[in-house]
């Protein structure tokens, strides 16, 4: 009952840690990546579509985000999920290409990442919290109905702590590798 608990528990912060880092790697930073744009949902002939199914993003330099629609009839629809994006970035199309030239970051832009960042890697703090505390009243409650031994609910309890413990240190490791990729010049 409790490696149920813990392996369900493990499963969610996994899960969280993954979100967290595929919601990073769209956040901007010094390189130009295709992240930025990939998810980005464009109205194609009336159906919300992803960028990454209607184009072939690439970047051909650190700068610069290339995206080449499968469909040329897709392109203005790109460019205008784009601008509405408010990405901080005008696409350039030039014929069949749309290309995102992406400027370099002022002092003051990197420090507004890094207090967004910041934030980011709280709000996965405290789904991870809340992980826990969910985990540990459900522990709890098997003590209470004595379906387990105070023993086997600290030990579980210990676990989770532990679970819990690993996964904050990860997403601080997460969060360093990402601001120093954006305060770098």
């Amino acid at each position: 009952m409790i490696e149920d608990i813990i392996s369900s528990a493990r499963e969610k912060m996994g899960a969280t840690l993954h979100v967290l880092e595929e919601d990073l790697q769209g956040m901007r930073s010094n390189r130009a990546s295709t992240a930025l744009v990939d998810r980005l949902r464009v109205d194609y002939y009336g159906m919300e579509t992803e960028l990454r199914q209607l184009a072939n993003i690439s970047t051909p330099d650190a700068l610069t985000i290339m995206i080449r629609p499968y469909d040329k009839g897709a392109t203005k629809a790109i460019e205008k999920a784009i601008q509405e994006a408010n990405i901080g970035v005008n696409p350039s199309v030039d014929g069949e290409v749309i290309r995102l030239v992406m400027p370099p970051l002022t002092k003051e832009r990197r420090q507004d990442l890094v207090k967004h960042l910041h934030k980011r890697l709280e709000d996965a703090r405290i789904a991870i919290r809340n992980i826990r505390r969910h985990a540990n009243d459900e522990i709890k409650e098997y003590e209470k109905e004595k379906m387990v031994s105070e023993d086997d609910a600290k030990r579980g309890q210990d676990k989770v702590q532990q679970m819990t413990d690993e996964h904050i240190k990860k997403i601080d490791e997460v969060g360093k590798a990402k601001e120093k990729d954006i305060l770098e010049v």
